[in-house]
Parts: structure tokens; C-alpha cells; sequence
């Protein structure tokens, strides 16, 4: 017989992660060596690390900032936190401002992050930085956890990776798999299409285990220890906790061998799991320790009578649980993700919980009476005052059981309330909790999907079809809700493009609708019908319908409207056919009810439609402005398809106007994303958008091969000016076409300008375009000067400028002193919008044309040569002592475009405060 060697003793104490080997990510480590290898080389790129929570994203991010820095590379590393997401940019500021060589101008950088409305300077001062330092050798930077980052370190990491893209930096960016906010969704979402690496991190493998085993308990781990480590199930943090937890058990060494004589330890709290839940709120952390007492799986319902709330209200806290990966949904149940998370949860009970104790006072769930009285006041409420009506319908829910019959129809009455005022992910998650909850009869599930539909308009147009679609086609629902959601369907289809499918689908709605009598969805069927007739090119028809459907929508009350509201239709049909002014009374009058009603999302739909309208009457900063107060919020459910066709769009445009570069790249970025949309529509808008960036960057035949599948597709689904946003785009099409030598898309474009001119004599405007388009396909200066005048008495400032500036150099061919009057009108307008791309060519055409002068429009601005007009009005008003409101009022702007203008300039001047710009004013005016 042998004896064995016994030794009994414990973990050794102070080990840690940090210091034990990495094991079981060779692959990993080797991709990452080959993009520092590149980096070497000069190369940038993108690298995004992928994983659950405790996989080890941190410790990879950690070796491989070592091994560039073993690499003379210069290494910036920064990380979120959840409490940090308040911090503007903190995480990218944290890893470019901190460590042995911070960027440059510290103080200026963090001034810009937190001053609201500097975004774009911001993001001009950081690339400039990055760049300045590529230069002197590669870069590395470093972001961990970007499922918790600001969103404007979202922003600012994804535009700046696109600028960039040419210089030696690499980003290496690691953020949590599974559920994570759409903001951080759709900025992986671009880095993928911009060729972004990509490593996601799986469970190890056993001899992965058993070397970490042996790593932190000194010595090989018998049988009984594996077992024990194969719990952690491969997460290599729960591993060296689990593992840890031994510190203080006794284990024995027999011949070289850890056992567990005694059998595996109790449960005990991790360190881990102890963190997720303190960053939890307190709402959250009861549910998921209430979830541990219960063991294995558990519904919300049992969670909600445990705790004594409804269901609905604990949609929020159930979400916090599974964003912190601690709980997953198993079917229509929760579950721990992990074992060792629950048990390690529970074992910081000090009791079993006692939950059972009834509702909060006043809010027994059942009291139908109480129910039916805030869902009555509501109602009442909604037309004027959709936030407190919102807080009553959400409290009608926590007091309407969770099976009781009413439930889905509150839900439906709920959503609605809760978009408009400005909380459409909240609106969204409750009507999905919802569905997904089954049990539902065809009309609560109409109704529902009916309100989804409603609220997926202004983000996703293919999601409304969707939703209204399915609940159209479920048999044994009345015809007032089925001709409801064909309304809402023939709206969504409208606004998709499918303009075929849109008509049918409209006089299938219109015979329901008779036929019950709904005003309701006669208001929105009258708009498809003017998108109907904006389709065929009959303007007059368009607009008799669009004026109806907005005095049927008015008189009905907006509350009940199937799109919120009618009346931007009207405003972007004013604008696209010359009617601007008509358009821009439309939109500042519906912001300013909506704000006055505080509809935060009419409120942003209203704003980005105007910033259209600004685009095209010249007025680029103010169009800016209101894109920027507009921009889509985090959290906000879909791609936002109405920001693609307004502001996104429209800061393209600007950008291209003012010769941006960066920023026109950043939207051409976007636009590749909006050519691969469900919707046509958005497709058109993106393709469009590619092809002025690439006419933009001296490209012609880019920019037709862009349009090319779009101006050949079938005519039912074509847009009504091929492929083209606005008549005025026609000549800008022509111009394209003749430089790529693709004659036969000028004269398919000039057709179309002139049949639509023809088809609609009342509008000058299109005459115009038509006239415009024709002389540059015949190299006429007849039809240039015929735009000319008939521009004269439309407010399409940039159009009028660009054929002024066309006929001038018509004549500029053989009569040069006769185009010069031609190009200083031209130089005119473009330098009062502020576009300084065309302002520049068109002095290099006045130079070309003998004129040694510099020209000298009058400018209102002249002694501001920091400014733009617009931020030049708003400086004066405030130093006269207007408010932000007041001022808003005397230029007909809102007050976030005023306040947007004011930073601008608080920043270009360098002063920070009112009573500074006075003075300077004072100064400046005085002309001392």
C-alpha cells in the first residue's frame, strides 16, 4: 500500500484575474496582433469585441493595449459606466485627455462636451486632434462597455472612425452581446457596414477551465473541482469567483491534486453579481431578488402579485434586469442567466422575501371603478394636454388586473399618449409586453397593433405596414377597427413609396370607412389620396386633398387622428411645389401648438419637416439649427425613417452647400444605410444623397450608376420625379448626366420636369425647373434666362442662384461682360444662405470673366465675418435684451433654433455670456 502525500490548506489570498495567465483566447489575440500588425503599416480600421457579461471583453482589451504599447504604438483607453451616461462624451474624453500622452487643448475639448448645441464643433476640434497626433506616429483607441455610453460619445466615436478612416487609427471597441439600447444598436449597426472586424467571445473550453483552475489554486484540480469549475459554464469571471469562494474552504492537495474532501462549498454572494445589482434601481434589485427567492423560471404576472404592482408597471424594472444580464426571457418566462447568478442573488437574502403584503395604498388592483374614471379624464385630456393624460392611463393599468378583459384596450389607449409625449420606447415596450403576453381576442389584438402602427410611423415605415397589415388580416374584428388599421396601412404604404399598393389599399379602407361612418379614417384616407395625386403629378388635386384632409384632421380633433399630424403632409406638398412661404406659415404655426400643447413628438416631426423648407428658401443655418433640435433621441424605437427624409438629408445638403466635408461624409455614411431600408422611399432618398456626395467628389459616373436602378425602375413604383427629392433637383440631374456623357438620363430627366410643368400650369415654379433642366440638356441660354426670370417671384433661393449662375456661364462662352451681372446676382444669394462651396465658385467664374474686383454683396452681417446671417440677427436681438423666446418670435423661429444660434455664437466669438456679446455688439456696431 502507498500513502499519499496530504496537504491541506486554502486559496492563497490577494490572487486576481489580472495577474493569472489568459488562457483560451489564442484565435482572439491573433486577430488582434494582425490589425496592430496593420496599424504598423498604416492602416485603420475598426475592431469590435463582442461578448456576454464577465466573458473577459476588459481583460482582451487590456492585453491588447499592452501589446501595442509593446508595439511604440500611443494607446488611448476610456470606458462607460452606467452611472457615467450623464457625462457628455465621457468615455472617449476619459481616453484621449488621461494617460501618459493626453491630446492637446483638454480644457477646450471637455468646454465643447458640455455646452448643449456644440456638436459639430466638438466633433471638428476632437478629429482635428486625432489627426494632428496620427501624424506622428499609429494610434490605438481603446473604448470598453458601449452598451453604456453617452450618446454623444456614440455620435462623436462613429463619425469620427468615418472621418478618419484614412488615417493610422484603430478603434478597438468592446461592448455586452444580447439586449442593448438602439442608440448603441444602430452605431454597430454603421461601424458593420463600414467594414468594421468583428470578435465575439464564447464560453472556454474545458482545458481552458482546467488551466484557469490550476492558475488560481496553485496546483491541477481533481475531479470533484472541475465538476465544481464546470458550473461557471465556460465565463471565465464566475469561474475565478466561484473559484475564489474556496479561499476560505478547505481543500486538500493529494499527491499534486486539489480536492474538495468535504464536498463543494455553499452558495455565496459573487463580487460580480453584487455589482449588477448596486447599479440596479431599487425598483429592479427587489424584483430580481424577489425572482431568486421564487427559483427557476417565473412570470411577470407572479413577480407583479409578489410585489403588489400590475404587470405594466413593472416593465421598466424588468428591463433594467435584463440589460443588466442578470435575468433572460425563456419564452413568456424569466430566468436567471446563470445558475450561479441566482443562487449567488438568493444567498444574499437575509430572509426569505415577504412580498405578499398587498398593493401600495390606494391602488388595489381590480378597483375597476377608479380605473374607468382615469381613463374617462384621459380621454378628455388628450386633444390639449397628452402628458398629464398619459399619467392617468398609466395609472388606469396598475389598477387594472393583469387578466382582466379591459387590459388590451388600455394598453391601446395608452400608447398613443405616451409617443406623443415624447416616450415612444416606453410606448412600444408596453404594447409588446402586450402581445407577447397572448391570450388576446382579433379585436384587443387589433386595436393593439393598430396603436404600434401609429407609433411606428415617424421611425419605421416598414414596421407600421407591418403592424397594420397583421392586424387587418385578422379574421373576426369589426369593421370599424379593420377599416382603421386599412387606413393606417394605405398611410403606411404612402409614406414607404409603394404608392400602387398604397391606392389599392385605400379604396379597399374607403368602402369600410362608408360604411361605419368614420370621419376618423376619412382624415387619413384623404391624405393618401394627395399622395395619390402628387404621385400621377396632379398638383391641383394633390393640394384639394390635402387641404381637406387637414380641416377634417382639425375638426376632429387631433387626439383621434390616425396620423399626427395631417398637416405636415400639406407642408411638405407646399414646399416641394414652390409654395414655401405657404409651408413655412404651416410649420411654425404647428410648432408652435404642439409646443404649446407640449406634444414633444408632433414637436420634432413639425421641426424636421421645416428644416426642408429652410433648406430650400436658403436659409442653411437656421435648417442646421432645427435639424440639430431635432435629432433622433436614444431609446427611440426604428432607424427613424422620418429624420432620413428631413433633417438627415437635409444636413447632407448643407454640408455640401458649405464645402464640409467630414460632416458630408458622416451623412453620405447614413445614406448607404438608408439604401439598403425596407422602405422605397428611403432607398430613393439615400440613393440621391450618394449621388451629390459623389458629384460632390468629382465622381459623374459614381453618381449615375448610383441613380441608374432608381430612373429604371418599374413606373408603379417610381417616384414621381425619378428618383429625385424636388423639382429643383432636376437641372442638378442634368448637370451630372451630361458630365458622365449619359445623355439619354439628362433628356429622361428633362421630359419629366417639362410633362410635370405641363400637367400643372399654375405653378411657376415647376416652369421653372423645367426651363432650367432644358437649357443645360440643349446648351440654350433662351430657356436659362427664361428660368431666371420665372425664379424671380419664388423664394427657392438656391435655385434662382443656380440659374443665375448656369446662364452666366452660358455667356460667359462668348460675352463675357454680359454674364458678370448674372454671376454677382448668383454671388448674392449663395453668400446670404451661406453657402460658401458655391460662393467660392462663383467668384473663380468672376475672375474667369475679368473681373479683378472682389466682389462685395451687401451683407447685413458685414462687421460679423465670424458669423452667418442668421446667428448675426439672433446676436443683435440679445444684445437689445430680447430673450430667447422674444427673439424667437421677432424671426419667426422656435426657441431651440434661437438657442442653437446663440451657443454658435457665444463659441465663434469667444465670450460667455449675455452681457459680454452686449458689449462686443455695442463695440462692433459703434464701429469703434
Amino acid at each position: 500500500m502507498s500513502v499519499n502525500r496530504v496537504t491541506t490548506r486554502t486559496v492563497p489570498e490577494g490572487l486576481d484575474r489580472a495577474r493569472t495567465p489568459l488562457r483560451g483566447r489564442d484565435a482572439e489575440l491573433a486577430s488582434i496582433e494582425e490589425r496592430l500588425d496593420a496599424l504598423g503599416r498604416g492602416e485603420g480600421g475598426i475592431v469590435r469585441l463582442e461578448g456576454p457579461a464577465g466573458i473577459g471583453r476588459s481583460r482582451m482589451l487590456a492585453e491588447a493595449a499592452a501589446a501595442a504599447r509593446g508595439r511604440g504604438t500611443r494607446v488611448y483607453e476610456g470606458a462607460a459606466d452606467p452611472d457615467g451616461q450623464f457625462v457628455p462624451l465621457g468615455p472617449l474624453l476619459e481616453a484621449v485627455l488621461s494617460g501618459e500622452e493626453p491630446l492637446s487643448g483638454a480644457q477646450r475639448l471637455r468646454d465643447l462636451a458640455t455646452a448643449p448645441g456644440r456638436r459639430f464643433w466638438l466633433l471638428q476640434e476632437l478629429g482635428d486632434r486625432l489627426r494632428e497626433a496620427a501624424r506622428n506616429g499609429p494610434l490605438l483607441v481603446v473604448l470598453d462597455d458601449l452598451q453604456w455610453c453617452d450618446d454623444l460619445t456614440l455620435l462623436t466615436f462613429h463619425t469620427l472612425a468615418a472621418g478618419l478612416s484614412s488615417h493610422p487609427i484603430l478603434w478597438l471597441v468592446a461592448v455586452r452581446a444580447g439586449s442593448v439600447p438602439s442608440a448603441v444598436r444602430t452605431t454597430l449597426d454603421r461601424i458593420r457596414r463600414a467594414g468594421a472586424h468583428e470578435l465575439a467571445l464564447g464560453p472556454l473550453g474545458d482545458r481552458a477551465v482546467a488551466r484557469i483552475t490550476e492558475d488560481v489554486l496553485g496546483d491541477p484540480p481533481g475531479p470533484d473541482v472541475l465538476r465544481l469549475a464546470h458550473r461557471a459554464e465556460g465565463v471565465p469571471q464566475l469561474l475565478v469567483e466561484l473559484l475564489g469562494s474556496l479561499r476560505e474552504e478547505v481543500v486538500t492537495i493529494d499527491d499534486g491534486t486539489v480536492g474538495l474532501p468535504a464536498g463543494p462549498p455553499a452558495p455565496r454572494e459573487l463580487p460580480s453579481v453584487a455589482r449588477r445589482l448596486d447599479q440596479l434601481s431599487d425598483e429592479a434589485r427587489e424584483l430580481v431578488r424577489t425572482a431568486a427567492a421564487v427559483g427557476g423560471t417565473v412570470t411577470v404576472a407572479l413577480l407583479a402579485e409578489l410585489l403588489g404592482r400590475s404587470s405594466a408597471a413593472l416593465i421598466t424594472a424588468v428591463r433594467e434586469a435584463l440589460d443588466a444580464d442578470l435575468l433572460a426571457e425563456s419564452g413568456d418566462h424569466l430566468a436567471f442567466r446563470h445558475d450561479l447568478i441566482r443562487e449567488a442573488v438568493e444567498a444574499g437574502l437575509p430572509l426569505p422575501v415577504r412580498q405578499a403584503a398587498g398593493p401600495p395604498p390606494g391602488r388595489a388592483p381590480g378597483d375597476t371603478a377608479e380605473a374607468d374614471r382615469l381613463r374617462a379624464e384621459a380621454a378628455e385630456l388628450a386633444a390639449t394636454a397628452p402628458g398629464p393624460a398619459a399619467e392617468r392611463s398609466l395609472k388606469a393599468l396598475e389598477l387594472t388586473a393583469p387578466h382582466a378583459p379591459e387590459r388590451p384596450r388600455i394598453v391601446a389607449e395608452t400608447i398613443p399618449l405616451l409617443w406623443q409625449t415624447g416616450r415612444a420606447a416606453q410606448a412600444r415596450e408596453l404594447g409588446a409586453a402586450a402581445l407577447a403576453a397572448g391570450g388576446l381576442g382579433p379585436e384587443d389584438e387589433a386595436f393593439l397593433r393598430l396603436a404600434l402602427a401609429r407609433l411606428a410611423v415617424q421611425f419605421d415605415f416598414s414596421e407600421a405596414v407591418r403592424q397594420a397589415r397583421a392586424g387587418a388580416e385578422l379574421p373576426g374584428t369589426s369593421l370599424a377597427v379593420r377599416g382603421r388599421l386599412l387606413a393606417m396601412l394605405a398611410v403606411g404604404l404612402s409614406m414607404s413609396g409603394e404608392h400602387a399598393a398604397a391606392e389599392q389599399v385605400a379604396a379597399r379602407a374607403w368602402e369600410t370607412a362608408a360604411r361605419v361612418g368614420d370621419r376618423t379614417a376619412e382624415a387619413t384616407l384623404t391624405t393618401v389620396r394627395s399622395a395619390v395625386g402628387f404621385h400621377r403629378m396632379d398638383l391641383a388635386e394633390a393640394f384639394r386633398q390635402a387641404e381637406r384632409s387637414a380641416a377634417l384632421a382639425d375638426a376632429l380633433g387631433v387626439s383621434t387622428s390616425l396620423w399626427l399630424p395631417e398637416g405636415l403632409w400639406h407642408a411638405l406638398l407646399a414646399n416641394t411645389t414652390g409654395r414655401t412661404a405657404e409651408a413655412l406659415a404651416l410649420a411654425d404655426e404647428g410648432i408652435r401648438i404642439a409646443g404649446e400643447q407640449g406634444r414633444t413628438a408632433a414637436t420634432r416631426m413639425w421641426l424636421m419637416t421645416r428644416t426642408r423648407v429652410l433648406l430650400e428658401t436658403g436659409r442653411l443655418s437656421d435648417a442646421r439649427a432645427d435639424a440639430e433640435a431635432a435629432s433622433p433621441a436614444a431609446g427611440d424605437p426604428g432607424p427613424g425613417n422620418l429624420a432620413d427624409v428631413t433633417l438627415r438629408y437635409v444636413m447632407l445638403r448643407v454640408a455640401l452647400h458649405t464645402g464640409d466635408r467630414r460632416t458630408a461624409e458622416a451623412y453620405a455614411a447614413e445614406a448607404r444605410r438608408m439604401r439598403s431600408d425596407g422602405a422605397p422611399v428611403v432607398r430613393h432618398f439615400g440613393t440621391w444623397m450618394l449621388a451629390l456626395m459623389a458629384d460632390f467628389e468629382g465622381r459623374p459616373d459614381r453618381a449615375m450608376a448610383e441613380l441608374d436602378a432608381v430612373m429604371t425602375s418599374p413606373a408603379a413604383d417610381r417616384p414621381a420625379y425619378a428618383g429625385l427629392i424636388d423639382p429643383a433637383d432636376a437641372p442638378a440631374l442634368v448637370r451630372m448626366a451630361l458630365r458622365a456623357g449619359r445623355h439619354d438620363r439628362a433628356a429622361q430627366a428633362v421630359a419629366l420636369a417639362e410633362r410635370r410643368a405641363v400637367l400643372n400650369p399654375g405653378l411657376p415654379f415647376l416652369a421653372a425647373t423645367a426651363a432650367h433642366a432644358r437649357g443645360l440638356l440643349d446648351n440654350d441660354l433662351g430657356p436659362l434666362v427664361s428660368a431666371v426670370r420665372l425664379y424671380e417671384d419664388c423664394p427657392r433661393v438656391l435655385a434662382r442662384a443656380s440659374a443665375l449662375e448656369d446662364a452666366g456661364r452660358k455667356l460667359a462662352a462668348t460675352r463675357k461682360p454680359e454674364a458678370v451681372p448674372y454671376f454677382e446676382k448668383a454671388l448674392a444669394l449663395y453668400a446670404r444662405a451661406g453657402a460658401e462651396r458655391d460662393v467660392a465658385r462663383v467668384r473663380r467664374r468672376l475672375r474667369a470673366a475679368g473681373v479683378r474686383r472682389r466682389p462685395s454683396p451687401p451683407r447685413l452681417e458685414g462687421a460679423w465675418p465670424e458669423l452667418t446671417p442668421a446667428e448675426t440677427r439672433v446676436a443683435r436681438l440679445v444684445a437689445r435684451g430680447l430673450t430667447n423666446r422674444q427673439a424667437a418670435e421677432h424671426l419667426s423661429l422656435s426657441p431651440h433654433t434661437v438657442g442653437t444660434h446663440l451657443r454658435r455664437a457665444f463659441t465663434k466669438l469667444d465670450v460667455s455670456s449675455r452681457a459680454e456679446l452686449t458689449r462686443l455688439v455695442r463695440h462692433r456696431d459703434d464701429g469703434e
